[in-house]
C-alpha cells in the first residue's frame, strides 16, 4: 500500500509565498480583498477537484505571468518546467510586441485558441479560475456592486467569454464535467 499523498509539503509553501509577494500590491476587481484570495481559492478548488499538488501550484501560480512582471522562465527556475507549462496555458497575452495593450476581444479569442491544445490540468486551472471570477461575480452583484462596470467589456460580451471558456475547457475527464458543471451553474444564476 501507498503512502498518502503529504497534507502539506515545503514547496506548496514556496508557491504560496511566490504568489502572495508577486500579487502583494493587487486587488481583486470591486473589491478591497488582497489578490492572493484569488489564486488560493483557485488552488482549492483545483484540489478538491482532485488534482495533483504540481497542478495545485500551478493554480497558485495561474496569474503571476498575466498580471505581474514575473516570467514564466522564472516560475520554471523556482517550480519546474511542468508548472510553467500549465501556467502558460492560463496566461493570456496582454501586451503586443511594442508594449501596448492589445484589444480585449483579440487577447479572449487568442487565449480560447490556445485552450484546445492545452492539457486536462491546464483546462482545470482555468475552469478553477473562472468558477471563482464568476462566484465573485456573483457575490458582489448581490451586495449591490456594479461589477460590469469594471470590465473592459460589456456584460454580453464577458457573458459569452465565460460561456465559450467552458465549451473550450470541458471535454470527457470527469473532473473537468464536474468543474464545468459548477460554472455553468453560476453563469446560469447570472442570466447567461
Amino acid at each position: 500500500m501507498s503512502s498518502p499523498r503529504p497534507l502539506y509539503s515545503d514547496r506548496l509553501e514556496a508557491a504560496m509565498r511566490f504568489a502572495a509577494v508577486a500579487h502583494r500590491d493587487q486587488l481583486r476587481r470591486s473589491s478591497d480583498t488582497p489578490y492572493f484570495q484569488h489564486v488560493a481559492v483557485v488552488a482549492a478548488i483545483v484540489e478538491r477537484a482532485g488534482f495533483a499538488e504540481e497542478v495545485v501550484i500551478a493554480g497558485l501560480l495561474h496569474d503571476v505571468v498575466e498580471d505581474t512582471p514575473t516570467t514564466l522562465d522564472e516560475v520554471a527556475q523556482a517550480f519546474g518546467t511542468e508548472v510553467a507549462r500549465l501556467v502558460g496555458f492560463c496566461s493570456e497575452v496582454k501586451l503586443d510586441a511594442s508594449g501596448a495593450k492589445r484589444p480585449w476581444i483579440d487577447r479572449k479569442a487568442d487565449h480560447l485558441a490556445s485552450l484546445a491544445e492545452a492539457p486536462v490540468e491546464a483546462r482545470a486551472v482555468v475552469l478553477a479560475d473562472k468558477l471563482h471570477n464568476l462566484t465573485a461575480i456573483a457575490h458582489d452583484l448581490a451586495r449591490g456592486v456594479d461589477v460590469w462596470a469594471d470590465f473592459h467589456a460589456d456584460r454580453e460580451q464577458v457573458l459569452w467569454y465565460y460561456d465559450a471558456i467552458l465549451e473550450a475547457c470541458g471535454g470527457d475527464d470527469p473532473r473537468l464535467a464536474r468543474l464545468v458543471e459548477a460554472c455553468r451553474e453560476v453563469l446560469g444564476g447570472l442570466g447567461a
